[in-house]
């Protein structure tokens, strides 16, 4: 899938939830999620550590609904 989708569907909802053609699942949000299309590669911030993901190894793009605890 093109990173450029996944940056359009973060943008219109806010947080989504993507997986990796090798199967790790990561939870983007607008304010930690920057899109380097140069280099193809999605760059997470989170509190434990920063990833870099390949942009265009998405498989899936999952809208993350709210829940309650």
């Amino acid at each position: 899938m093109k990173m450029e989708l996944v940056q359009r569907q973060l943008q219109q909802w806010g947080e989504v939830m993507v997986t990796t053609s090798s199967g790790q699942t990561f939870e983007l949000h607008l304010g930690d999620t920057q899109f380097d299309t140069q280099q193809r590669i999605i760059r997470l911030h989170t509190p434990d550590a920063d990833y870099m993901i390949d942009g265009d190894a998405i498989d899936v793009v999952k809208w993350h609904l709210g829940h309650r605890d």
